[in-house]
């Protein structure tokens, strides 16, 4: 069957709209492993990988997916990426309210507020989180483990933890200047 001209402008057409899709979030491949199975042949290689994917707007989300094609692979990981996104509250869309301590199996990871200006001091997977999540100024540490799975999870538990006060406020039954205390009050009141 013959494809006309209009056919191909039809595909061009979704597939810059598949583009746009995608391109809100922003990806990160953290880490490749490849296993290899032996077989009477000899050995075949499977891929596993592991993706952030985030909005720089305070959601993000990680995914592992395995394949025999590192493509496929990534595709698979970015997909439960997308699935399980979180949406964490950032103070002035830079940084986090608090500090915040995650665990996973041997993996700890400690997250501290910065100052403006700071910047992103973390290093691996944690850096991709921060990246995609779109923080700007965060110190981070790792301890224990280096498996980059466990720090991804360690560190999606320290998050899931983070709060704004607002939703401390809500869920106390508080005003928002009654919990961030008098000094924070008078600076809201003079602005």
């Amino acid at each position: 069957m013959a494809r006309t001209q209009g056919d191909r402008r039809r595909r061009d057409g979704d597939g810059q709209q598949r583009d746009r899709e995608e391109s809100e979030f922003a990806e990160k491949l953290v880490n490749i492993n490849r296993v290899a199975k032996v077989v009477k042949g000899g050995r075949r290689f499977g891929f596993a990988a592991l993706v952030i994917v985030g909005d720089k707007k305070g959601r993000v989300g990680y995914g592992s997916g395995k394949a025999r094609e590192v493509p496929e692979a990534i595709r698979k990981a970015t997909e439960q990426a997308k699935r399980s996104m979180i949406r964490v509250p950032l103070r002035e869309g830079r940084t986090l309210h608090h500090d915040v301590i995650g665990h996973y199996g041997a993996g700890r990871v400690v997250f501290r507020v910065a100052v403006p200006g700071t910047g992103i001091i973390a290093g691996g997977p944690v850096r991709a989180i921060f990246e995609a999540l779109g923080v700007h100024d965060v110190v981070a540490k790792s301890v224990g483990t280096s498996n980059p799975h466990n720090m991804v999870k360690a560190a999606f538990a320290a998050l899931a933890l983070s709060t704004s006060p607002r939703a401390v406020a809500a869920r106390r039954g508080k005003k928002v200047s009654e919990i961030l205390g008098r000094r924070d009050a008078t600076a809201e009141a003079r602005e």
